[in-house]
């Protein structure tokens, strides 16, 4: 997006939660950040993108271009705490603020819609080559193919569409093998989350458990579901606890199936001893990928989805979800 387009959108949302009688002139912009003056009150505003844990961390890390308001899309629970506790005020574009700026004081909550609007361009195929892609597959419509299991043109489709929104760089040559590398890893992860989130199916099942270790209990309920011969998956807390242990408590455990209806979840819990129940701990949801299925890999006896799909389902489950979420990502570049 051009630095014109980024600033004239934190302008935008910091007069969203302004009253109408509150003057507003711009001094000048730099890049992401625009200089303001709101009644006389000088207020440096800084663009923060997605408005996620990371974002909000690497924006308080540099000490020298810290912004008085940082301004995202929808600020995450995580980075108002962080922000906040920094002395940085926030916004995002929900409506939702926090600025505290000599006499400028504002506090709002934001108006977010039941149903989060779709990215554009991101389908279920988008979704599930970028997820190949992260877990380290070649960008060629012959690898993606092999890994997910699309078609010939779903897989072409989805590698051009991450080429044009510039998360992917293409090689000159073209042909099935041409392959083409993920322009920054960091973003692809954001912005592929971010789709996840939007497209997590409304269908779910909450089910009754008496688990005191949700590990040991899911392996156990795994392995009638093997034997049972059903394809499943442990994501969330329960994945991210294994594959980058950081939270000490496990409350809630969410599991993947291969069913893609109510009574196709049921059945499944059934198969493990398992009847739903208002406000059960245990949430099994369908597979959202073909990739979240087929790169799934198994420790001992527990199957957990690949990393950026725990990843992404860690975001969306409160401050500590997000805190571990980053963890994880941490953990998996690291290595």
């Amino acid at each position: 997006m051009p630095a014109s387009d980024i600033s004239h959108r934190s302008e935008t949302a910091v007069a969203a939660v302004l009253p109408p009688s509150v003057r507003i002139r711009r001094r000048g912009h730099d890049g992401p950040s625009v200089d303001l003056e709101v009644n006389g009150e000088p207020l440096r505003v800084k663009w923060l993108g997605e408005g996620g844990l990371r974002q909000a961390r690497e924006l308080i890390g540099h000490q020298k271009d810290r912004p008085d308001v940082a301004v995202a899309r929808r600020m995450s629970l995580a980075a108002r705490e962080h922000l906040s506790a920094a002395g940085v005020g926030w916004v995002d574009e929900t409506g939702a603020a926090e600025i505290a700026r000599g006499s400028l004081v504002v506090s709002k909550d934001g108006h977010v819609p039941r149903s989060p609007r779709k990215p554009p361009h991101w389908t279920p195929a988008v979704l599930a080559i970028a997820e190949a892609l992260l877990c380290g597959g070649r960008g060629t419509v012959g690898d993606m193919q092999e890994v997910t299991a699309l078609s010939v043109g779903s897989a072409t489709n989805a590698l051009r569409t991450l080429t044009d929104l510039g998360l992917l760089h293409a090689e000159a040559r073209r042909g099935p093998n041409a392959a083409r590398r993920i322009a920054d890893p960091d973003r692809l992860l954001d912005e592929y989350a971010a789709a996840a989130a939007a497209h997590m199916s409304t269908i779910s099942i909450a089910v009754g458990v008496t688990w005191r270790d949700p590990v040991a209990g899911l392996t156990d309920a795994g392995r009638q579901w093997d034997h049972a011969g059903m394809t499943w998956a442990a994501t969330g807390v329960v994945a991210g606890s294994v594959l980058a242990p950081y939270l000490t408590t496990l409350t809630s455990s969410e599991v993947y199936m291969e069913g893609k209806t109510g009574p196709a979840l049921e059945w499944a819990a059934a198969k493990a001893g398992l009847r739903p129940i208002e406000g059960g701990r245990l949430t099994l949801r369908p597979f959202p990928t073909v990739t979240t299925a087929r790169l799934a890999t198994t420790r001992n006896g527990l199957r957990l989805v690949p990393w950026p799909r725990a990843y992404a389902d860690l975001r969306v489950a409160g401050v500590r979800g997000e805190e571990a979420a980053e963890h994880l990502r941490e953990t998996m570049h690291g290595r």
